[in-house]
């Protein structure tokens, strides 16, 4: 063991085998396609057609692919801007200055940690193309709000959900509200298969020319349904689908799909229920609730004072082998940022979530004795009595 890794009793994440993913892989191999497009493709497709209500679904090498096709398909470019979160991942922006754009970063709510719309309407200016919410912890964003003002103004959507996969608001699952949804299926995720993700297409005038893109710019697909004679280059595109037998592993991860979902929203459950003290003291803001929709137990933080308070818990935590990590440092204050974006307002909530942003372990294979082992190790620091 490398002498700078800590001996973790308890990991942050753990990739894990849910099911038939060994067994498809095995078949996708004897059965002679690994190439993508094959049977376990499509059958992730249908998959998430049917259980998530979108129109068309496409799987990509990873989420950040998925948020690249889906800036190449809104025809973002050069001098276009795009608002969004300064509180989100790279990619979340990287795949609208691929294509020369500017991101235009806005403050996010205290409680949710999501895009402000009222900081949106503030960002809006003549070149602004699209919008961009990142549901945040499988929390949804105020989309009604979103979408209104997206119609008004006559803008696309493309919803951020890496890590929204089985959550939903009062009507509809993350994702498949905007024209536009992107997943991520990266091993840190709820459902997992390595690297990948997928587009949901929502805005069913987007859908065919969305499956033109997936397919390197060719209407292959339209030939192999036999409405055009001829296999050609018509439009933009690059190779987004990924092989056979990601998607083969994947297609195990979605069968059991319920159970991981149901499982990690009880872990969370187990949390919430041992360190509320915290919040109830004003010690730390625990992750919002949806009590008008579904959560996916995709991961759980505690937020402290401050940055210095955040380190000396994630030290703590390492004593005892349990590893704890804080989250993103905001794109608006990063070098790429700088560079390639601007923000609108002020970054003061962005700023505060960043700094005491501390998360705890949570992978499907996490008992409920190290759920309560992390969390009594946390009320430890805090001078406070272990749970119940």
């Amino acid at each position: 063991m490398s002498t700078d890794q800590p001996p973790w009793r308890i990991r942050f994440n753990a990739p894990f085998v849910a099911g038939n993913e060994l067994a498809h892989i095995r078949h996708a191999v004897e059965n002679g396609r690994l190439s993508g497009d094959g049977k376990y493709t499509r059958l992730c497709h249908a998959w998430l057609e049917s259980r998530l209500g979108c129109h068309t679904a496409l799987l990509t090498h990873s989420g950040t692919s998925a948020l690249e096709m889906a800036a190449l398909l809104c025809d973002i470019c050069p001098g276009d801007e795009v608002i969004m979160p300064s509180f989100t991942f790279v990619s979340t922006a990287n795949a609208f200055v691929l294509r020369g754009a500017t991101p235009v970063f806005v403050d996010i709510g205290r409680e949710s940690l999501n895009i402000d719309p009222q900081r949106i309407r503030d960002a809006l200016t003549p070149r602004t193309r699209a919008i961009v919410p990142v549901h945040y912890g499988g929390v949804p964003c105020a989309m009604d709000d979103i979408v209104a003002i997206a119609a008004q103004h006559q803008l696309r959507v493309i919803e951020d959900a890496a890590h929204a996969v089985m959550a939903r608001n009062s009507a509809q699952q993350l994702g498949t509200i905007g024209d536009l949804g992107c997943l991520s299926f990266h091993e840190t995720k709820n459902i997992i298969s390595g690297e990948g993700g997928a587009l949901l297409v929502n805005n069913p005038e987007l859908a065919e020319r969305a499956r033109i893109l997936w397919e390197k710019g060719t209407n292959r697909d339209a030939f192999n349904r036999g409405t055009v004679d001829k296999y050609t280059w018509v439009d933009q595109g690059s190779s987004f689908l990924p092989s056979e037998l990601t998607a083969a592993f994947l297609f195990g991860q979605l069968e059991q799909a319920e159970c991981i979902i149901e499982r990690r929203v009880t872990l969370c459950a187990g949390y919430r229920q041992r360190l509320q003290i915290l919040q109830d003291r004003g010690l730390a803001q625990l992750p919002q609730t949806n009590p008008s929709g579904q959560e996916n137990g995709h991961l759980f933080y505690l937020i402290v004072k401050d940055i210095a308070q955040r380190d000396r818990l994630i030290a703590h935590l390492k004593r005892a082998g349990i590893m704890a990590a804080f989250h993103y440092v905001p794109l608006h204050s990063s070098p790429g940022g700088q560079k390639y974006a601007r923000h609108v307002g002020s970054m003061n909530v962005t700023n505060w979530a960043s700094d005491g942003l501390l998360r705890l372990p949570m992978h499907n294979q996490l008992s409920e004795a190290e759920i309560a082992e992390v969390a009594d190790s946390v009320l430890a620091y805090f001078q406070l009595p272990a749970s119940a």
